[in-house]
């Protein structure tokens, strides 16, 4: 059965839209990830992901903005940017016509880190003016509780680091070059972490990775993409759908 709006009839979301009230958006972006994987790695993951999970949940993958707020990377050839109330504004319309249509559980499935603030305020606006249940992750941030057996370098949640090379070679590994993945951790050695600081991406990474990409597999992709939907459809079954 097709989940995905975008590829349905108008007939036929008529029909799924009495079968189900749960609707999954991936959020992602277009921008610099490492020289050996795709600049639309975020939103390539977030739809891929979303379909997984909708496809256990019984839930309508809504369509997605594929440019996110990445403006800290703009050093890098290819990445594009949208400022952050533009954001809101185009996921606020495209949940607000899903409310319209009957929906009334609203998940965003988001892979970069810059859009989940404008996000998650939009979430919370959408739960109070409207009544709908809201919920969302940030799925970089989310996977780590996961994958502690997992992954086995020092990094491996960095930028297009272990972690991200792993998902993309298993959801998408045609448009993996991993004969060009690099190792190489940050240039820049914070002495003070837990401030927060405006910097251009190119002053932690020269190629737009941080980590060693190299250690990545499809096997460990495999397994935390399958541990993370399950999560996620448990989430969405035992909490936010009831």
């Amino acid at each position: 059965m097709e989940n995905r709006i975008k590829y349905m009839t108008w007939t036929e979301f008529d029909k799924r839209r009495k079968e189900t009230k749960t609707v999954i958006i991936p959020s992602g972006a277009i921008e610099v990830y490492g020289p050996h994987l795709p600049l639309g790695s975020d939103i390539i993951v977030a739809e891929k992901v979303a379909q997984l999970v909708a496809e256990k949940v019984n839930a309508i993958v809504g369509p997605s903005v594929e440019i996110g707020e990445s403006a800290a990377l703009y050093a890098f050839p290819g990445t594009l940017v949208t400022e952050p109330e533009n954001l809101k504004a185009v996921y606020r319309d495209i949940c607000k016509s899903f409310i319209k249509w009957g929906f009334d559980k609203i998940f965003i499935l988001n892979t970069h880190l810059g859009n989940t603030v404008p996000l998650n305020q939009l979430l919370q606006e959408l739960q109070d003016t409207y009544g709908v249940k809201c919920a969302s992750i940030g799925w970089w941030q989310y996977i780590p509780h996961l994958s502690q057996d997992i992954f086995t370098t020092p990094a491996p949640h960095g930028h297009a680091s272990e972690a991200g090379t792993s998902v993309l070679l298993y959801l998408c590994p045609e448009h993996v070059d991993i004969s060009q993945a690099p190792c190489n951790y940050s240039l820049y050695q914070d002495p003070y972490p837990h401030i927060t600081k405006f910097l251009s991406f190119d002053k932690f990474t020269s190629n737009g990775t941080i980590g060693d990409a190299t250690a990545g597999s499809a096997e460990k992709g495999k397994q935390v993409v399958e541990r993370a939907v399950t999560e996620i459809a448990e989430f969405i079954k035992n909490v936010l759908e009831k």
